[in-house]
């Protein structure tokens, strides 16, 4: 699992759907959640998880795409195994692995120093622990 360190900027609800929108260091990231626990509230600091098998890549990518978590990120580690291949990426300070087909990171020819998109659909984060201030 990938953690992310963020802050809360803001809440849209209605009928029991939450889209959440956090800053992780200038960059808005959204969830998208049906249940939000009583200590979430704007201002405050989360931890926020995504799966490695939910970072999608994208490389060269231009157009547009519903994700509504677009990150450009540094590719710091490529590693290939018989069936997938684990991507390290950097973004800021925060480490994010992608787990893809080793077939699509061999089509897409990636390799470390390589600048990549990631992206995470909103309904794919989810917070992992409410920060004490």
């Amino acid at each position: 699992m990938s953690k992310i360190e963020v802050t809360i900027s803001e809440i849209k609800s209605i009928d029991g759907l939450n889209i959440v929108e956090f800053d992780f260091n200038g960059i808005s990231l959204k969830m998208m959640s049906l249940d939000l626990s009583s200590d979430i509230s704007v201002g405050k600091r989360v931890v926020l998880v995504v799966k490695p098998t939910h970072i999608v890549l994208a490389k060269e990518f231009f157009g547009n795409i519903s994700y509504s978590n677009q990150i450009s990120a540094k590719v710091i580690e490529c590693e290939n195994g018989k069936l997938l291949s684990s991507i390290k990426l950097l973004v800021k300070d925060t480490i994010f692995e992608s787990i893809i087909t080793l077939d699509s990171a061999l089509r897409m020819d990636i390799n470390v120093n390589d600048e990549v998109t990631m992206l995470i659909k909103a309904s794919e984060l989810s917070i992992f622990e409410v920060l004490d201030d």
